[in-house]
């Protein structure tokens, strides 16, 4: 069982408080604990990083040393003492940087505190920034990915093809993906590889789940479903084979198109 606990501010959690501080580790622990109706949880994530950093292909870094928030090792502390309070037991990180990731993992190491076991961070085959920087650090460092949306809030499916907009469709019922995915290539790089999928005979979606989870760096790969036909789908898709032609076939488009939306 895995949950997160907020990182920057966000005013619909805690009337945004939700920082990586004690009280607010804990009070966002104990209330988990109650929705969950569980004892412990199993691996526990921060989710976005406190300070000021780039997520979702923003660009202009801009660095501020007077930035205020909780260091790294005055979160492992934190983490440490629900560890031992029993009320979880691993820890790991959500949409961090290769420097984040780096550095939680060295302070653990010289201080012998908890050590992030995993990242769950975007990755599919519209978005595999992921192996720029962070896909080494995974294998070198033991720290898998958990892909999150590796069917890209169901581009790669198809069904977003021909400016088809589903009824209760994420897409239908949350506008504000839209602009996460409305990118100037997006709908070429999909009919790209809806037309490799098409052409070896395989569903788009277990083809593209598929890619997700043969890299070496991935641990797990986080799949959503509202249907019971989708869930099926996304479960065979771990009986797919994706042939060395096919891998270069999506390489190359990954060329033409690259990470049209990171």
């Amino acid at each position: 069982m895995a949950t997160k606990v907020a990182g920057p501010s966000r005013a619909y959690i805690r009337g945004g408080e939700n920082q990586f501080g004690i009280k607010n580790m804990s009070e966002a622990i104990e209330g988990s604990l109650k929705r969950l109706q569980t004892d412990y949880i199993d691996l526990y994530q921060l989710h976005w990083p406190e300070r000021n950093t780039n997520m979702f292909g923003r660009l202009g870094y801009e660095h501020d040393d007077n930035e205020d928030w909780n260091k790294f090792e005055e979160v492992l502390e934190n983490l440490q003492k629900f560890i031992k309070d029993g009320k979880i037991r691993y820890v790991g990180l959500s949409n961090e940087t290769p420097w984040g990731a780096s550095k939680f993992l060295q302070i653990s190491k010289e201080r012998n505190l908890p050590r992030m076991m995993s990242v769950q961070n975007p990755y599919n085959l519209l978005n595999r920034t992921y192996e720029i920087g962070l896909a080494e650090i995974s294998i070198r460092e033991k720290i898998g990915l958990l892909a999150y949306s590796p069917l890209a809030i169901g581009f790669l499916t198809g069904k977003y093809r021909n400016n088809e907009r589903p009824k209760k469709s994420r897409l239908a019922v949350d506008g504000d993906f839209w602009t996460r995915y409305n990118k100037p290539n997006t709908e070429k790089a999909v009919e790209a590889y809806y037309k490799i999928a098409k052409k070896n005979d395989l569903d788009m979606a277990q083809m593209s789940l598929k890619f997700c989870e043969i890299q070496p760096f991935v641990t797990s790969v986080i799949i959503g479903a509202t249907k019971m036909d989708q869930l099926k789908t996304d479960i065979e898709s771990v009986n797919v084979k994706l042939e060395d032609e096919i891998i270069n076939e999506i390489n190359e488009i990954q060329k033409i198109y690259p990470n049209p939306c990171p």
